[in-house]
């Protein structure tokens, strides 16, 4: 009897069933562990939108102390705030995250300081930095400026027709001043044509100039810039300011010059600056007065022309060690620049262009015949060195562009190249914060689908009329057979 139970049909099938359901149960049961010790997934967006960048990968991994991390909002968006915030701690056990809701421990929002729902506090023990949304970009930013502390300021250079700090048109710096404020810079204008005010030195306190004597203006350079930038000046610099930002390097200050080409396009006509050319060829780097060309035809895919060399394999210098071949970077309308040797320090390449590039003296009719006879590529667009002073750790440091444009709204604010990237690398590397160089957070892209009248009938047709009747079609064959 006992053996015929056990043979029974029933039995069996009880007994196939039971190992089934608990084989699911430990296979869930593995898949729930695995889930919850290994973070993984997988990003198909076009830009790698939901994946964390190379900085803040960098910035996360090396963490050397703890950092507290911690979300108010409410409660319905933790889970919106995890999804983010959870990769960052998956990265490293030295960052851990909190949420808190205000609404509801109020008390400790007010300890906090946070005033606004959504706001992320991040604590690294001497210094505590606020991200106001909850993107990557404002929360690596916060992560950087809670670990790095002090202030970096970016003094750009005006007075004599450079782009202007809050011009939001295409050759404004705008774009580049809400790019280095995320990252843990201060970014103001500074106007070197403007005379010093009065100490009462020279003629001695109280003592008023000599009437027809000629008062030479003095130049200062703020001492809390930590970074000059000359963006791409139409006026020449006087012998004063070139001697000012010249001791400001060489004394172990830092300076990024965007220098236009002086050829006349269209127009425009821009400047030699005698003064900063002759200071910079002092330090090894020669501006050609010329224009760089791209003959391959690769800016044809973005609408450009030969004047916006496209730039996708780089050089070995830490400003650009972290970009890979085929991540793209535009030069419109820039000058070559010839290296030489610097007798006082280093100097390297940054940027160069490919073989099938040309540098013309004019762009003046017949262009091709100049093309023809034009200093053929590969072309240095950008360079960067430094100045020893016999200082030890006092290194002065400084980036040269053969164009000011590449910098500008237009070309940073675009989703295509990794301008901004350059940009901010170019300032990191300035400032000898070498182990934030990286790739960024990018912007969320606007990809809309275009869809002409004919394909939007085709896919109604397609999607409405044909597909249906395939599966009535199947369906009825099948009845029809088993008829």
């Amino acid at each position: 009897m006992k053996a015929d139970w056990i043979q029974a049909r029933q039995t069996k099938y009880s007994a196939y069933v039971t190992v089934y359901i608990l084989v699911v149960l430990a296979v869930l049961a593995l898949a729930n562990f695995l889930a919850n010790r290994y973070n993984k997934s997988y990003d198909a967006t076009a830009n790698k939108q939901f994946s964390l960048s190379d900085q803040t990968v960098k910035a996360v991994k090396g963490l050397k102390k703890d950092v507290a991390v911690t979300y108010f909002g409410e409660t319905g968006q933790f889970p919106a705030a995890r999804d983010l915030l959870g990769r960052y701690a998956n990265l490293s056990a030295k960052l851990k995250v909190d949420y808190i809701d205000p609404v509801k421990k109020p008390q400790l929002a007010r300890a906090a300081g946070v005033r606004q729902l959504g706001t992320i506090v991040v604590d690294a023990g001497e210094r505590k930095e606020d991200a106001t949304s909850l993107t990557e970009s404002d929360i690596t930013g916060a992560l950087v400026r809670s670990l790095k502390g002090g202030e970096r300021n970016v003094c750009f250079l005006t007075g004599s027709g450079e782009h202007g700090l809050d011009d939001t048109n295409g050759g404004g710096f705008s774009t580049l001043k809400q790019a280095l404020e995320h990252n843990n810079y201060k970014a103001r204008s500074v106007n070197l044509t403007q005379p010093a005010a009065p100490t009462g030195d020279g003629a001695g306190a109280g003592m008023a100039p000599v009437i027809g004597q000629v008062q030479p203006a003095k130049v200062d350079i703020p001492k809390d810039c930590t970074v000059l930038l000359s963006g791409g000046p139409k006026l020449a610099y006087t012998p004063a300011e070139a001697a000012a930002i010249k001791a400001f390097v060489e004394g172990g200050g830092a300076a990024l010059f965007l220098m236009d080409t002086p050829l006349r396009l269209g127009a425009q006509e821009g400047s030699d600056n005698p003064e900063v050319v002759k200071m910079l060829a002092d330090w090894g780097v020669t501006m050609n007065n010329d224009l760089a060309l791209d003959t391959s035809g690769n800016g044809e895919i973005f609408g450009f022309g030969a004047e916006v060399p496209l730039v996708g394999a780089y050089e070995s210098q830490p400003i650009v060690r972290d970009f890979k071949e085929g991540e793209p970077t535009a030069f419109p309308l820039s000058r070559s620049l010839t290296i030489g040797s610097n007798p006082k320090g280093t100097l390297d390449k940054v940027i160069s262009t490919g073989a099938r590039s040309v540098a013309v003296s004019s762009v003046a009719p017949p262009i091709q015949e100049k093309v023809k006879n034009g200093v053929k590529g590969p072309l240095v667009l950008a360079a960067a060195g430094t100045y020893n002073n016999g200082k030890p750790g006092s290194s002065g440091r400084f980036a040269v562009y053969g164009s000011s444009l590449w910098a500008g709204n237009s070309f940073l604010g675009s989703g295509q190249f990794f301008n901004r990237d350059l940009a901010l690398n170019t300032l990191n590397w300035l400032t000898s914060d070498e182990d934030l160089i990286s790739i960024r957070p990018k912007e969320p892209e606007d990809r809309r689908l275009n869809i002409s009248g004919n394909r939007m009938t085709l896919i109604f047709l397609w999607s409405v009329v044909l597909l249906p009747l395939i599966v009535v079609g199947g369906g009825l064959m099948v009845w029809w057979r088993r008829r």
